[in-house]
């Protein structure tokens, strides 16, 4: 089954696509000639996440699911959630957003926090369907490791006590990531389907 899948980031549709294995091919808005910036305007999780997954099916009529993912850290009041990919102001990369974060975290203790993913699948009849995934851990105190994106260099998930979500193999990030725990479910539901 071809599913289009709302992102441009290159690791999200490999991490997806090794999740749901052969019988999906996963493509990219980009690669149906959608370029555009894809809107975001709800004030959560799931209307954000609902609301690209809906504006792919109103343009092409094909399966297609998005998420959208808030780092929630616990002494923060579950900042930044929604705004976590422009934390630090419209525009900022990755490193401008780790950066505002660890000085908010300065001298806090406290340090739990998570990722959390609403996946959103809509299939030929255009109902939308939600899946979720957490990855439980807590904010390190300085950015360590090169792999993954985002905040993974400032995040110790607590199945891989001592290192960053930047210090594991992309195998062991997908084993335990909110995404992918978000994407399991959905896939697990997809198998159900097809019996």
């Amino acid at each position: 089954m071809k599913i289009i899948f709302a992102t441009a980031n290159a690791g999200k549709i490999r991490e997806a696509a090794e999740v749901l294995g052969p019988d999906y091919e996963i493509v990219s808005p980009a690669s149906l000639g959608i370029t555009e910036e894809i809107p975001e305007t709800g004030s959560t999780l799931q209307e954000n996440s609902l609301q690209k997954a809906r504006y792919l099916y109103e343009r092409t009529g094909l399966p297609c699911f998005a998420d959208d993912t808030g780092l929630e850290v616990d002494a923060l009041g579950g900042a930044p959630g929604i705004y976590s990919a422009r934390y630090a102001g419209p525009g900022h990369e990755h490193g401008a957003n780790m950066a505002k974060l660890l000085r908010e975290l300065d001298g806090v203790d406290d340090r739990k926090a998570r990722f959390h993913t609403v996946v959103t699948l809509i299939l030929s009849d255009g109902q939308p369907r939600f899946f979720e995934g957490t990855c439980e851990g807590a904010i390190a105190r300085e950015r360590r490791g090169t792999g993954g994106f985002g905040y993974d260099p400032v995040f110790l998930p607590d199945a891989y006590p001592g290192r960053t979500l930047a210090e594991v193999s992309e195998e062991e990030k997908n084993a335990v990531s909110h995404r992918g725990n978000a994407i399991r479910a959905m896939a697990a539901w997809l198998k159900s389907r097809e019996r």
